[in-house]
């Protein structure tokens, strides 16, 4: 039976407005953002004035970039992860681990995309002062994570949960790569350095004390055909990191070589599925080349003091080889 007197709904004035007349003008000359594109624009106009470094405007347009982005955006894909085989010998392992440098390794068994745990590379110093301890009991349990999972959602459970990398999976439980939160943390504050990482001003290409040299993989070609005087395609590369990656039909790993162009390179460093340094000098082909043009300029007695040739004097002069 209905309430024959029912409450009547309190019907009181609305909140007050606690805002200023000098704050409504305020807003009304400068609105709030009402969405990213606005925030960037203001976060943009705060930098001009001067009230935010350029850095910090950077980590802000960062933090909101990230939160549409997934894993599989910066993930570091399958064919492209360095993972150890848990049925490799100990000095397999430990000269993979030497040569790329990683302090965590995924580790599969019978197929690379049967992960069964995350070595940590310190680890296997107790399997050296105990060789009869068994790798599969250093092993630390994977942490999975689908393609779609959210950068910022990742971000909270790496710190929570004191992990510094998960395995990707996409959407058919199939192996797709790896993340680290070094990755996610790039997103925000840029590329973080590490010892394989030079100054700009170091140069892009220096001699080293056995007649070799270490370019950056991001030299522009150009500036390597000029500094070894050599002719290297330009046409659909712009680093020489891309064109020997395109020569080889994959992007090399530590240690892989290639000779090509009159060149030898190897690679000295990698990260992140491209080419960081290489260490190059001239094929014995080009040395001889070189050799028979200093024999024909010079004579035969001037030629026989050098019988071996290196980038030019020209090129070291001008192009800062040092």
């Amino acid at each position: 039976m209905p309430d024959p007197h029912p409450e009547k709904p309190s019907v009181g004035p609305p909140p007050a407005d606690k805002r200023g007349i000098l704050q409504k003008i305020a807003e009304l000359l400068h609105p709030s953002p009402e969405n990213v594109p606005d925030l960037l624009a203001q976060l943009s106009q705060a930098e001009a004035k001067g009230l935010i470094e350029p850095d910090a405007r950077n980590m802000l347009e960062g933090v909101l970039r990230m939160r549409d982005m997934t894993a599989g955006d910066v993930m570091v894909a399958a064919p492209k992860m360095d993972a150890l085989d848990i049925d490799a010998p100990i000095e397999e392992l430990l000269q993979q681990i030497i040569e790329t440098a990683h302090s965590r390794f995924p580790v599969y068994e019978n197929a690379r995309e049967n992960v069964i745990g995350i070595l940590m590379a310190k680890d296997l110093i107790k399997l050296m002062r105990a060789p009869a301890l068994s790798l599969r009991t250093l092993l630390r349990p994977p942490v999975f994570v689908p393609e779609s999972k959210r950068l910022d959602d990742l971000l909270r459970d790496f710190k929570a949960n004191r992990n510094h990398l998960a395995v990707v999976i996409d959407e058919f439980g199939q192996l797709a790569g790896l993340i680290t939160i070094e990755d996610v943390l790039e997103e925000i504050v840029g590329e973080i350095e590490d010892e394989f990482d030079e100054d700009e001003d170091a140069g892009d290409i220096y001699s080293l004390s056995d007649n070799t040299w270490r370019i950056n993989g991001d030299t522009e070609i150009s500036r390597v055909s000029e500094a070894f005087e050599v002719d290297l395609p330009t046409e659909d590369f712009d680093t020489i990191g891309g064109l020997v990656s395109h020569e080889m039909g994959h992007v090399p790993k530590r240690g892989e070589a290639f000779h090509g162009f009159g060149l030898h390179f190897e690679v000295m460093h990698a990260k992140g599925g491209a080419v960081r340094w290489f260490k190059v000098r001239r094929s014995a082909s080009a040395i001889a080349d070189a050799a028979e043009d200093d024999h024909q300029e010079q004579g035969p007695v001037a030629s026989a003091a050098h019988p071996e040739a290196s980038p030019s004097p020209r090129a070291q002069a001008e192009k800062g080889l040092h």
